[in-house]
């Protein structure tokens, strides 16, 4: 029986392997993992991640051949192929700091696989790495191998958030990058073996270890470019009185383009995009590609100048301040049905209304106001690492409340920001949250979920990413 071990019992190491153990009957696959609560939640009947479909799947496998573990270096050492799922941060000191990627989880788990292993081994990176990775990781076990053989791949996952289990069942691409010596190519193959029992061949694609490494981060640079284009032409369309979503249907309907990752919003978030940028302009810098570095660079920069515009937009159509009024915060969450707020725009739209001195109140119906304190009082790249390394009691904001209703957080409200399009923000009774608030009552929906012309009947002042302008916002236009 061939045995799968995976280091990292997290977002990307738990969907991944109760799939594989679905789909492959006749393979052990055990996750483990040194946090001993993660392991206890993977074994019991909630699960420490949301993801539609995941349970089932779960359960269907766990004690047959799908196992969770904290005794790390016992199921490493049994394994023929191990998975490397750890976190690579942004380094937050040191060189490289806010750009680089932090790899010291992947050192020492590359020098643990070196210590533990009697026989051969297929190291397969499964994180997002910088280029280059592999080569790093195969000195770390060359020197330390005691006439060991390993082998790595590189195995870059492309799940999103919210359909993780559906993207897993039936990928658009498997990637496997592998050196190209007979052995490398041998591990290859043993690995497509595994995906074969449920992915079509052609979808199997297999390339050299360099060019998998880099598809991982040019996918999501090009995503998240998609996105700061549609949301630079949202400025531009608020200038000139044209409708975002008319421009975004339009370009859409060009076949070379395609409608998907076309909806302006208040920016990008999660765990990817910014992190992965930022390592593919250091990766450019290193390179001696500065042109290229700061085209990237841009990418990011636009998501950041979006968030400080839709700041900018509520606090002048406000008669210019917000000081000591109560601001409603619709979504905490980067985009719906998860709870992840890892890079969420709410943080620094929150930052950004709190500096002007704003009494927030906070809902979402997935994320706890624990995480929501400790996600406004943590510094910027601090959330990717280790929960022992993050502050322990947040801060505490006196300006911040986070409440378990849509009614309470907008009741005597001056403003209500749209943050996180969950569906059921479509379906409050608006007339309702108006009659409850101060007057005039104005609507930021940084999702364009909301009917505008709906609103503006009921009396809102509204104001809608990259849509004509209400001309009481017009009026009061200040730079952005």
């Amino acid at each position: 029986m061939v045995k799968i071990c995976c280091i990292g019992a997290g977002y990307v190491g738990g969907p991944t392997m109760a799939m594989i153990a679905l789909k492959c009957p006749n393979i052990q696959v055990v996750v483990v993992d040194i946090s001993k609560p993660r392991i206890a939640a993977w074994n019991s009947d909630e699960l420490p991640i949301y993801e539609p479909g995941l349970d089932a799947v779960v359960k269907a496998c766990r004690g047959k051949n799908l196992f969770f573990s904290t005794d790390v270096e016992k199921h490493v050492a049994e394994a023929d192929i191990v998975f490397v799922s750890v976190n690579t941060p942004t380094k937050t000191r040191g060189l490289g700091a806010g750009k680089a990627a932090d790899l010291t989880y992947w050192e020492s788990a590359a020098r643990m696989i070196a210590d533990v292993s009697k026989s051969d081994k297929i190291v397969v990176e499964k994180s997002t790495v910088p280029v280059k990775t592999a080569e790093a990781i195969e000195k770390i076990l060359t020197h330390n191998k005691k006439g060991i053989n390993f082998q790595i791949l590189s195995n870059p996952e492309f799940l999103a958030e919210g359909t993780a289990i559906e993207d897993l069942a039936k990928p658009d691409r498997v990637l496997i990058g592998g050196r190209e010596t007979p052995g490398g190519q041998k591990a290859v193959e043993a690995l497509k073996a595994v995906y074969a029992h449920w992915v079509p061949e052609d979808r199997i694609l297999t390339t050299n270890l360099w060019s998998a490494e880099l598809s991982k981060l040019a996918a999501n640079a090009f995503l998240a470019q998609r996105i700061s284009s549609i949301n630079a032409m949202s400025a531009l369309c608020e200038s000139t009185g044209a409708d975002v979503s008319e421009v975004a249907y339009a370009v859409g309907k060009d076949s070379r383009i395609g409608p998907k990752f076309l909806n302006a919003s208040v920016g990008f978030g999660g765990s990817c995009f910014q992190k992965d940028i930022l390592n593919l302009v250091y990766i450019c810098e290193c390179n001696g590609l500065p042109e290229v570095a700061h085209y990237w660079k841009q990418v990011v920069q636009i998501n950041d100048y979006q968030k400080t515009r839709f700041v900018k937009r509520v606090v002048s159509s406000m008669f210019n301040t917000v000081s000591g009024k109560k601001i409603a915060i619709l979504g905490f969450a980067f985009k719906k049905d998860t709870g992840d707020t890892r890079e969420t725009p709410a943080i620094d739209v929150c930052h950004g209304l709190l500096g002007d001195k704003a009494h927030l109140s906070i809902y979402d119906p997935q994320v706890t106001e624990d995480q929501i304190k400790r996600d406004l009082s943590m510094n910027k790249f601090d959330w990717d690492h280790p929960l022992h390394l993050q502050p322990q009691s947040p801060t505490a904001f006196k300006q911040v409340s986070v409440v378990w209703d849509a009614y309470e957080a907008t009741k005597d409200a001056h403003g209500v920001c749209i943050i996180t399009e969950w569906e059921e923000f479509k379906k409050l009774d608006y007339q309702r949250i108006y009659d409850n608030m101060q007057k005039p009552a104005f609507i930021f929906d940084g999702r364009n979920v909301l009917n505008v012309e709906a609103l503006r009947k009921i009396g809102f002042i509204v104001y809608s990413i990259g849509k004509p302008l209400d001309p009481w916002v017009k009026d009061l236009q200040v730079s952005i």
